[in-house]
């Protein structure tokens, strides 16, 4: 390999691709940290076909996007490469790669995991080359870095694809926001009589949830400073939006459900600032411009937070050990160190952040 002038050593490019598969068909965050790898792949092989394999709600984001993805193949549910989505048609993994095997990939990347379910998927596909990921329980690939659970995501996927030759462009994600992405948070939000700032109080793990009522006193304290405050949730997320409401105890706009993902990622490009536990919604108001202040658990900060500091504020909970039961949580990556790390409970591991921290990390960058 190579020595790259950006970020680590890198393979030899391989001639003549013409088409080239990504398997990333997790969730919003996870994408997002794939983005620069993408844009890295993009410059490597520019006239070459990029086809992300992902999920339904991938292919609704890139239809008329510009960026590093030209199209979208969706991967059916399977263990291991995706959880099914409401109302989603059951279908068969195996009919997938036989039916992609015939768009002849030239190269195929597994930007997923660990590699145990998704490397055979890319060896199926047939590709010339293929290349990405692997933990000890993982078959290989022709091309091959060790998956090691602390890395940052972004670096991670870029020293991926660097096996191909797609040297490093960047480190920052970034997302185009498109004039229909605009119009729609226009049409639902209205325009803005003062500055908007926006907090996302839900995430997928429960353990990565601030409290409701430390959002509700960011809130108050951001609308007291005469913003107008917008609370985003899913509506799976909604009996949450509605504590931080409540919690306010001053007007602040719920939006539940109300935009589509472009439309939410207009409406943090017009924020001032968004305060986020570590979620899609996080990184993808980062990854469109907004100034962020994202809560996290030490460890997913390790994993995800920006290393950038000009407009990102990333507050760390030092808590290891269960609220509940005292289990220390980071046991199961350590197997040579004493206990066992299982735990069962989901409390909160980002309590102990005060909202006096977050009100004080808003305020300087929104000063700035």
């Amino acid at each position: 390999m190579k020595p790259s002038p950006v970020l680590g050593p890198a393979g030899e490019r391989v001639p003549d691709v013409e088409r080239i598969a990504v398997l990333r068909a997790n969730a919003l965050g996870d994408f997002i940290f794939a983005l620069p790898a993408l844009e890295a792949l993009r410059a490597a092989y520019p006239s070459a076909e990029i086809v992300l394999l992902g999920a339904p709600w991938h292919a609704k984001l890139w239809r008329h996007r510009p960026g590093p993805v030209d199209r979208v193949l969706v991967v059916p549910p399977a263990p291991g490469i995706r959880e099914p989505g409401a109302d989603e048609e059951p279908a068969e993994l195996a009919g997938f790669v036989a039916a992609a095997r015939k768009e002849q990939f030239d190269l195929a990347l597994q930007l997923h995991g660990g590699g145990a379910n998704s490397n055979p998927l890319i060896a199926g596909l047939g590709a010339r080359v293929t290349a990405g990921l692997r933990a000890e329980d993982a078959p290989p690939l022709d091309r091959w870095i060790r998956y090691v659970y602390y890395q940052h995501e972004v670096i991670r996927y870029l020293e991926a694809v660097a096996l191909v030759g797609a040297e490093a462009v960047t480190i920052t994600p970034a997302l185009a926001v498109t004039d229909a992405d605009r119009a729609e948070a226009g049409d639902v939000l209205g325009e803005p009589t003062r500055p908007r700032v926006a907090l996302h109080p839900g995430a997928t793990d429960s353990r990565r949830r601030w409290p409701p009522e430390r959002f509700g006193a960011v809130a108050r304290a951001l609308a007291g400073d005469g913003y107008e405050v917008l609370v985003t949730g899913t509506p799976a997320e909604r009996e949450t939006v509605d504590e931080v409401v409540a919690a306010a105890g001053v007007p602040v706009r719920p939006q539940v459900g109300t935009l589509s993902l472009g439309g939410l990622a207009a409406a943090y490009e017009g924020c001032a600032l968004v305060v986020s536990n570590d979620s899609g919604p996080l990184h993808l108001a980062a990854a469109v411009g907004a100034p962020t202040v994202g809560i996290y658990w030490i460890g997913n900060l390790i994993n995800g937070a920006t290393p950038l500091r000009v407009r990102h504020r990333p507050i760390a909970s030092w808590t290891t050990h269960c609220p509940v039961c005292g289990t220390d949580c980071t046991r199961d990556i350590y197997p040579h160190r004493p206990g066992d790390g299982v735990c069962p409970h989901r409390d909160s591991f980002v309590a102990d952040v005060p909202a006096a921290e977050v009100v004080e990390a808003a305020r300087e960058l929104l000063a700035e």
